[in-house]
């Protein structure tokens, strides 16, 4: 069992997950209402895609007072962490815009297309 985060853990952590999760809890979960994001990623047992369950976790982390987040939220923060890094990364080289590539991300709170207009914004 790991041991509990540090304060400069649970900081590196909260700046990251802030940066990358650049989707808004309204824009999350009326992403997660749709077709698009109820078809994309892998399921277990035929059930809810894990990234589709993770954003609805999402919602509520980003619902929740930063005081109040327990260590589990920090915990699936790096797990979102680690998801949106290394499926970024795997980026394709066309056709982004309604790619499932895209539509997977989508369901762990980024948009890869948000982020260079917020960027710029």
């Amino acid at each position: 069992m790991s041991a509990v985060p540090s304060d400069d853990d649970r900081r590196e952590t909260w700046d990251s997950f802030r940066e990358l999760v650049n989707m808004t809890p309204a824009e999350l979960e009326k992403w997660l209402a749709s077709e698009e994001s109820r078809s994309a990623g892998q399921r277990e047992g035929g059930g809810e895609s894990t990234g589709h369950a993770s954003g609805r976790r999402i919602v509520g982390i980003l619902r929740t007072k930063k005081g109040d987040l327990s260590d589990a939220d920090y915990a699936h923060m790096r797990k979102v962490i680690g998801y949106i890094r290394r499926h970024s990364a795997q980026r394709p080289s066309a056709g982004v815009e309604d790619s499932r590539w895209r539509h997977s991300l989508m369901n762990w709170g980024h948009d890869p297309l948000a982020e260079a207009s917020r960027r710029s914004g």
